[in-house]
């Protein structure tokens, strides 16, 4: 047998139910900078600043440095280690000191291309945090050294495997093999 419930009971849970929500939202609402509020209480987002007069968002403000200066930057810093893998080649003999741990894949050739690509990797054996010189070749079906390419790998860790593109636009639109000429561990 149910349990008759009369019409009080059934208004009075949902007007309890109310007055606990009630409740709870007025302490949420409270006022957090008066005294009795504990000083680990922070904002997450500030109040602007009385002297300013506008605000903005920090996705609204532009950046001083643009793309084209990051690109800038970037290129600066490969040449500056292209140059520093130059000087390294220049002062190795023969082929260098790590040939062994230098490999090269060429890429495939596609149709209208504006420079042949290759693969190259680079292991460092050594227990020791090392700067790698590479100079790859691109040479055509009779052995033709088409352009060559310097590449410089910085802070390989001992036991890693890094990898760059070497890229020629001299050897663009020609059947090319590329071979690793010099690679020297500075």
């Amino acid at each position: 047998m149910k349990p008759n419930r009369s019409r009080a009971t059934r208004l009075l849970v949902p007007a309890a139910l109310f007055a606990v929500i009630a409740a709870g939202t007025a302490a949420c609402d409270s006022d957090t900078t008066s005294e009795g509020t504990s000083n680990s209480v922070q904002t997450l987002t500030p109040a602007p600043a009385a002297s300013s007069p506008t605000v903005s968002s920090p996705t609204a403000s532009v950046s001083p440095r643009t793309q084209r200066s990051k690109e800038a930057s970037v290129s600066a810093d490969i040449a500056r280690i292209r140059a520093e893998a130059a000087k390294v080649l220049a002062g190795a003999d023969g082929r260098g000191n790590a040939v062994k741990d230098v490999s090269v894949t060429g890429r495939p050739v596609t149709e209208g291309e504006d420079f042949r690509s290759a693969l190259v990797r680079v292991t460092n054996p050594t227990e020791e945090e090392a700067f790698y010189a590479v100079r790859v070749e691109f040479v055509d079906a009779d052995d033709k050294v088409l352009d060559s390419v310097v590449l410089g790998f910085e802070d390989v860790a001992p036991g890693s495997t890094v990898s760059m593109q070497a890229n020629s636009r001299k050897a663009a639109g020609v059947t090319t093999f590329p071979r690793i000429a010099q690679a020297e561990r500075g």
